[in-house]
């Protein structure tokens, strides 16, 4: 195999970065310095390549038909820490696709688009086979920057381009054990947060023992989708799990049903014929019980599902939602026992008949989770059991110290003062951090 030859690059003139600005000094002194620590990210980027290149003919020399196709690194091979991915900072949608208002409005986190996890990896994949040049001043056709933190902005439609220092606001820290195909790997480093840090999607594990993950990333030449070692080749600690705060779905579906939207429910017109009664109920699992929770979702149970996701096995979740649907439509007695029939089926996949109610007066529900009482609630002489209970959760997340008494059903200051610490913990700031709570403040809380 013919050994590449790489141009070396001189410092310009005007360049700023320090790379450019290292070498100057040192040719100034009448002494060059090693490009290996240094020089133009360009030809960072291009020793990077040279370095994933040989990588990639040692696992493929070595006979390991998996690990070549997975691009798990082999025994000896040169594996880099540092992508050298330098990113922009927030913005809005570049070019004709960019929303109209107020140019460079952040997004609000507690208003994210719903999504669910294949389509977050459709979407990586539309990158990953446009091979999407890697830039940190360039925007794609779909107004994205072309970053690491542009990409993962893009991933989950978030409709702006966040960066390294931003993006976990509209998520939520998790664990590695919890982590499914569309959750984030996110180092931010305020030491230096432009050229420091990274983020990647998580796009499943390649091995039963969790050393390693697929990686959907934006990095130097372009796109690239890798068999990394868990989190990041040799950064386990400075890489933390998230999740996005919109996902709708759990893990991936090999094959989703062709008549369902983008966000795993139904459509008007379906016509998916009713599976049989022996698919739902107790110790069973298949897809249509986590087509079933979708719906559900979809149709106001989001309560009874306190992960707010579905899953492929049968629990009383799933009873719960379905026998509030059936009440809904106001079946009694066996025609609201929980289980889905063919009529309950029919009028989920083809939305129709009544959603499921909301709760009264914020009282729990069978999944545990309360309902949101209204903004309305929460002002100044109002009294309500939902401010009691909403006081009594922020004592016990560790954000009473406002409360000389109570807390009590009389919304006060003291109240508002602890919501607007919580609020501060997510990592909100300005009119998203009021000490007044909305939906999103409200279901972290519950959740």
């Amino acid at each position: 195999m013919p050994m590449p030859a790489f141009e070396e690059y001189e410092p310009a003139g005007d360049c700023g970065c320090q790379g450019c600005a290292l070498r100057r000094r040192s040719l100034a002194r009448g002494r060059a310095i090693p490009l290996r620590d240094g020089g133009h990210p360009a030809a960072r980027g291009a020793r990077r390549a040279l370095v994933l290149a040989t990588a990639a003919g040692v696992v493929l020399g070595g006979g390991g038909a998996a690990a070549a196709a997975l691009g798990v690194p082999a025994p000896g091979a040169v594996t880099l820490d540092d992508p050298g991915s330098p990113q922009g900072g927030r913005s809005p949608l570049h070019g004709p696709k960019a929303p109209v208002g107020k140019p460079g409005a952040p997004a609000a986190p507690g208003t994210v688009k719903r999504i669910d996890r294949a389509t977050m990896i459709n979407r990586a994949k539309v990158w990953l086979d446009a091979k999407v040049p890697y830039s940190m001043s360039a925007y794609w056709t779909d107004g994205y920057r072309q970053d690491c933190s542009g990409y993962v902005s893009m991933v989950w439609n978030l409709g702006t381009n966040e960066w390294t220092g931003s993006l976990d606001r509209f998520a939520t820290k998790i664990t590695k054990e919890q982590l499914l195909p569309g959750d984030m790997l996110l180092f931010h480093n305020p030491a230096d947060p432009t050229n420091g840090s990274h983020v990647v999607i998580f796009g499943g594990w390649v091995d039963a023992a969790h050393t390693h993950y697929v990686a959907y990333e934006q990095t130097r030449p372009t796109t690239r989708k890798l068999a990394t070692p868990y989190g990041y080749w040799s950064n386990a600690a400075k890489y933390v799990p998230y999740r996005f705060n919109g996902v709708t779905g759990g893990i991936v579906p090999e094959a989703p049903p062709a008549a369902e939207t983008p966000g795993g429910g139904a459509k008007p017109g379906d016509v998916t014929p009713f599976p049989g009664a022996a698919k739902f109920g107790p110790g069973v699992t298949n897809d249509h019980v986590a087509r079933l929770g979708r719906m559900l979702i979809d149709r106001g149970g989001f309560r009874f599902y306190p992960k707010g996701v579905a899953d492929r096995t049968w629990s009383d979740h799933d009873r719960l939602a379905t026998q509030a649907f059936q009440q809904a439509q106001g079946w009694t007695g066996a025609d609201a026992d929980g289980i889905p029939g063919e009529h309950t089926w029919r009028l989920l996949v083809q939305r129709q008949g009544k959603d499921i109610r909301p709760l009264v007066e914020g009282a729990p529900g069978p999944g545990g989770v309360r309902a949101y009482p209204g903004l309305a609630t929460f002002r100044p002489g109002r009294a309500h059991d939902a401010v009691a209970a909403l006081g009594r959760q922020l004592v016990k997340k560790g954000f009473g110290k406002h409360y000389t008494s109570g807390p009590g059903p009389r919304w006060s200051e003291a109240d508002r003062r602890a919501v607007e610490a919580f609020q501060r913990a997510q990592g909100w700031r300005g009119a998203e951090a009021d000490g007044y709570p909305g939906p999103e403040t409200w279901r972290r809380l519950f959740a």
